[in-house]
């Protein structure tokens, strides 16, 4: 499998840098000229959006919400579906997915979830210190996610393995006055959500309130979920807008725990009896307030300002067993600022940018009695701050030919306070991490619609400080930040089918050497929890492709709209002392991911969903594999001018699977370490507006 694996990455490799026999047919006339940019009301459009991806020399996706309300979609999981590159997997709660992308977190601890940057309409929801721990974003409070992979976070000043998210908020621009969206189906799920949206003048603003209630598929996996999420904007003049956001979150969430393959094989559906007795939970209270102003200096240069603060309380009992129980109370804060200048000068459009965040967490770590708070155990004081400064300039030395180069540079601290509170002693590694992050990169257009595209980038990744809490190290010496190079090929772009057909791609290559990946291994005088470490060398290296299209049937009253996702990992170890040439475990072989829609020009559409998923290992010695699955599902509905409805079904064949893993260096045939996915499923919901 590995052999063949890489064979075809080869394959592709070559395939992407065979000419294409349109290339006469660019336009000269594109380059000097600068782009348009809409300003509405301190929201960023869908044209700055396409803009900004046509001009990045790399795998960036862009997801449009609009198909959210055609299928379920209740997680992370569901909206990043048809993303190529990401492993993105549920099963264990209602919000929170597992995902990686390009092969970060890939120790699949599933806590601080680190190794990709979250965003908000720009602005950070990532902590300080690179986790993501007890924060979710809500899919259907998304007009839009952007998914840059890997080096190509450059301009959202990233420095992480896996990339960025931006998911962009929709405004009172993109809803009708009053929208009722109503959704449920099986396991218990019910979920309500009503907005209202207003313009007038040089004013805007819409609140959204949201209810989720859920019972699961496994025992002991309930879920309520109460949501405000609000926006408004001021057009100051012109030239200049501003908007503020706010967002409030009350989530309590019970996790089923991991189960051995014993009782998978009796029951997957059963709740770890561990889970159950210690009554594991995940409750979280967030609320969030920022800000973003833009200001367009002239029609070529433009300033964005955001500044954004949140405040998390985290009640979590995870860990109940006759050796050790935990419970993590905490409060964290996260602050961040934000600043954009984009300037375009003759053939040169030159961006820089900065960001600036900082987070605390204070708070204990505590025995519990079945979910109840005990003794404290140790007392936790952590701080954290990042400043990342880019500057990117895009250059049109030539028609139809782009030059990206451009650098970024990380300095950020963190520092861990933990105090023994039986013996006294404090745990305190204190470490600074900078680093210079050069890229250059080339993208060739070689038809209006169609760009194909180059990169060479440094990668870095500090440690996070629940990383630096659980090294393996027994003194207070910090872990190493991650780093290495990563090289890029690919091509993007649309081209029409016929006289009404139209088909469009994604495709990347990228072959990335690590050193210092920070990885968890077993504790063993802590059964079920994990320390982290660095191990030498790794290999990331994969193939990302999706193709869609939109087909006329007949007169063109009927179209088929097939869609496929693929991605190939090749992520290993590289001549490791221990672990040699082996499989880094978590993320599959392959995913392939796709549907076949009919629709009907009156707005009826149906159609087969299926995933392919390979095999994978839950360990680093390569002695535990997962099997691999295919799943099949049928969705459908009707489209009306202010209201549509949908019906789903998952899972059509009812088959067992095997969703998350936990991963050990060497797990045992009874290790608690599967989590079941999804088993046949119907969903329905509506959308109207007023």
């Amino acid at each position: 499998m590995l052999t063949s694996r890489r064979t075809l990455l080869a394959s592709c490799l070559a395939l992407c840098l065979i000419p294409q026999a349109y290339a006469d047919d660019a336009n000269p006339d594109n380059h000097n000229q600068p782009l348009e940019r809409i300003l509405v009301q301190g929201a960023q459009s869908k044209l700055d959006i396409e803009s900004e991806q046509a001009l990045t020399p790399g795998g960036v996706s862009i997801v449009d919400s609009e198909d959210f309300y055609q299928r379920n979609v209740a997680n992370l999981a569901d909206m990043l579906r048809f993303v190529p590159g990401l492993w993105v997997a549920s099963g264990s709660t209602g919000d929170s997915s597992f995902f990686s992308s390009r092969g970060s977190n890939l120790d699949a601890t599933s806590y601080d979830g680190n190794g990709i940057k979250l965003l908000q309409d720009g602005l950070p929801i990532t902590a300080a210190d690179g986790n993501n721990h007890n924060r979710s974003v809500d899919p259907l409070s998304t007009r839009y996610a952007v998914v840059a992979r890997g080096a190509n976070a450059l301009t959202y000043g990233a420095s992480t393995l896996g990339g960025a998210i931006d998911f962009i908020s929709p405004t009172a621009h993109d809803l009708e006055p009053l929208q009722l969206v109503i959704n449920g189906g099986s396991h218990g799920l019910w979920q309500g959500r009503l907005s209202a949206a207003k313009v007038s003048g040089n004013l805007d603003g819409v609140v959204t309130l949201e209810s989720r209630k859920w019972d699961g598929f496994r025992g002991h996996q309930q879920q309520n979920r109460q949501s405000l999420y609000a926006n408004g904007g001021w057009q100051a003049s012109d030239n200049l807008a501003t908007r503020l956001y706010l967002t409030y979150i009350d989530n309590d969430q019970e996790l089923p725990g991991a189960l051995s393959r014993a009782e998978f094989d009796q029951d997957p559906y059963q709740g770890q009896a561990g889970a159950e007795l210690g009554h594991y939970q995940y409750n979280v209270r967030s609320w969030r307030v920022a800000s973003k102003t833009q200001w367009d200096i002239s029609p070529v240069s433009s300033l964005s300002v955001g500044l954004s603060h949140e405040q998390q309380a985290l009640y979590h009992p995870i860990v109940y067993n006759p050796f050790f129980s935990l419970l993590i109370d905490t409060d964290q804060h996260n602050s961040g600022l934000s600043l954009r200048y984009n300037h375009q000068w003759h053939a040169h459009d030159v961006l820089m940018g900065l960001n600036y965040g900082q987070t605390s967490v204070k708070g204990g770590n505590y025995r519990h009695d079945k979910g109840r708070r005990t003794e404290l155990m140790t007392r936790v004081d952590n701080d954290a701050d990042s400043l990342e400064a880019f500057v990117v300039d895009r250059w049109q030395f030539a028609p139809n030919w782009k030059l990206i180069y451009g650098v970024q540079g990380v300095l950020t601290s963190r520092e861990v306070r933990n105090l023994n509170v039986d013996t006294g002693a404090l745990y305190h590694p204190d470490a600074d991490y900078q680093s210079v992050n050069p890229r250059l990169g080339l993208i060739y257009q070689w038809h209006d619609n169609i760009e194909v595209f180059t990169n060479l980038s440094r990668l870095y990744e500090p440690p996070t400080n629940y990383e630096l809490e659980d090294d393996a190290s027994p003194d207070d010496s910090a872990l190493k930040a991650m780093q290495g190079e990563v090289i890029e090929i690919g091509s993007r772009g649309s081209n029409n089918l016929g006289q009404s057909g139209l088909w469009h791609w994604e495709l990347a290559l990228y072959y990335a050497r690590l050193q210092d990946e920070i990885l968890s291994v077993d504790d063993p005088d802590a059964p079920g929890t994990s320390l982290a470490t660095n191990v030498d060398n790794t290999i990331h290296a994969g193939l990302e492709a999706m193709l869609a299209a939109s087909l006329a049937l007949g007169k063109g009253a009927h179209r088929l709209e097939p869609k496929l996702s693929l991605t190939l990992n090749e992520f290993s170890f590289d001549k490791d002392s221990h672990y040699g040439n082996n499989t880094l475990p978590s993320a599959p072989g392959y995913v392939l991911r796709g549907e076949v829609i009919y629709r009907h020009d009156n707005g009826w559409f149906i159609g087969p969903t299926f995933d392919k998923v390979d095999a994978r290992y839950a360990d680093f010695n390569n002695s535990y594999e997962v099997d691999g699955y295919s799943l099949l599902g049928l969705r459908g509905g009707y489209s009306g001018k202010s209201w549509e409805i949908f019906a789903e079904l998952r899972n059509l064949t009812d088959r067992a699977y095997v969703s998350l893993v936990s991963v050990r260096n060497q797990a045992s045939a009874d290790a608690a370490i599967l989590q079941a996915g999804e088993p046949r499923s119907f969903y329905a919901g509506f959308r109207m507006g007023f």
